[in-house]
């Protein structure tokens, strides 16, 4: 019995992917949800396994063909097994020898004098004219048939042994040694087409900077508080709730606090109104290496610092292992955006629509800083929030990441919600 592989539902709004890669081929046997190829779609990979066990008999669609939600991907054959080569009945234990193949004569060499024909000595008897032109040809003796008298060779002859003899074929010229210098640049280039996901990351970030009156705003920030609660308390922390005290969650409730009294910035425009959002699901941009993905963390107010690591763990996991579905990437108010992980100093991030604002974090690094009339070394971070000035003025960008930078400095204020 055939068994259809079909594309499944992939999300709200979505309704087709692109075959990025199959995972079998036709002859495969299969068990019950096994992989059998990877769908991409402008958000995310998915894994579309198989729903009966048996062999494919059919793979409807090639990699990196575009399908509809409903299409045929491949035929399963639900009561077949994969067929084996049998080696061939009747055949002779023995090889068939090979049939005897004739000499081929050497083109150089003279061929042979026939039966009747004078030996070589009737050459020496002909006259001194004749043997010098046959030496001067390169004739043998033996190749030149006599037609005179007494059996003697005439230059006649010697001419007629000459004509049979083949010309050898000339030999190939020596290639010429290529001119040294660099090759061509288009030998050293690779043409690979872009990803579903790739595509849609280009044509979104584009979208941001075509549509929205984008504006960056920069600020630095002390994380001498911040590192010191961290290192004093990380070990109780991961005993209490199985997760790594990072940076990040600092950040979401930092955030977040600056979101509620600056409501602009968790905002969003729609044709011609201002939708204020009276939740908190921050966006937490992760790399991967098929591109940028950017997972909500959902409630992100409600949630305690344990909660928040671990949940923005748990979507981290997901996006390096391709397991993120549509529902961990859709909505969002707000968006942090850490390339301090990569080493970036500064950066000015683009924003993620329709959001109207994006905090960048980046590096901590030494620096000399003025404290108490003197100077120390402190760790400080660049912050950057890129802003939509259609719907954010610049005096709500610039308080919104004060806000953010007096909780991470004193972060006694995340815990009293001051």
């Amino acid at each position: 019995m055939a068994v259809e592989i079909k594309v499944p539902a992939l999300g709200e709004s979505v309704t087709e992917a692109t075959v990025s890669k199959w995972m079998v081929k036709v002859g495969d046997s299969v068990a019950v949800d096994q992989p059998l190829c990877e769908l991409e779609t402008d958000k995310v990979t998915v894994e579309v396994p198989a729903t009966s066990a048996g062999t494919i008999a059919e793979l409807a669609v090639e990699e990196g063909t575009t399908v509809q939600v409903g299409g045929v991907l491949c035929h399963i054959d639900a009561g077949g097994a994969v067929a084996t080569p049998k080696p061939a009945t009747g055949a002779p234990a023995t090889s068939t020898p090979k049939p005897a193949t004739a000499t081929v004569p050497d083109p150089y060499s003279a061929p042979a004098p026939a039966a009747s024909s004078p030996s070589g000595a009737n050459v020496a008897a002909s006259g001194p004219a004749v043997r010098k032109l046959a030496e001067e040809k390169g004739v043998a003796p033996a190749a030149i048939q006599p037609s005179g008298k007494d059996g003697r060779a005439t230059k006649s002859d010697v001419m007629a042994a000459l004509s049979s003899i083949p010309t050898p074929s000339a030999a190939p010229a020596p290639k010429t040694a290529a001119p040294a210098g660099p090759r061509p640049r288009a030998d050293r280039e690779e043409r690979v087409k872009m990803t579903r996901l790739r595509r849609t990351i280009a044509n979104r970030l584009k979208e941001a900077q075509n549509t929205a009156a984008m504006l960056t705003t920069f600020n630095e920030v002390d994380m001498t508080n911040v590192m010191a609660m961290r290192d004093r308390l990380k070990e109780d922390f991961e005993k209490k709730h199985g997760a790594r005290l990072g940076f990040m969650s600092f950040f979401v409730k930092a955030c977040i606090a600056g979101l509620k009294e600056l409501p602009a910035v968790n905002a969003e425009i729609d044709g011609d109104d201002l939708v204020y959002k009276n939740y908190y699901d921050i966006g937490v941009a992760v790399g991967t290496p098929n591109g940028l993905v950017v997972p909500v963390l959902r409630d992100a107010d409600m949630l305690d610092f344990g909660g928040i690591e671990k949940g923005i763990g748990e979507l981290g996991r997901k996006a390096r292992d391709g397991k993120l579905s549509m529902a961990d990437l859709t909505g969002g108010t707000f968006t942090i955006s850490n390339g301090g992980v990569y080493g970036s100093l500064m950066s000015t991030p683009i924003l993620n629509p329709p959001q109207s604002a994006i905090l960048g974090m980046h590096k901590i690094q030494q620096r000399p800083m003025v404290v108490g009339g003197e100077i120390r070394a402190r760790p400080m971070m660049y912050l950057a929030v890129s802003y939509d000035h259609r719907i954010i003025d610049g005096r709500e960008a610039v308080l919104f990441l004060v806000r953010v930078k007096e909780c991470i400095e004193d972060p006694e204020r995340l815990l009293l919600g001051v």
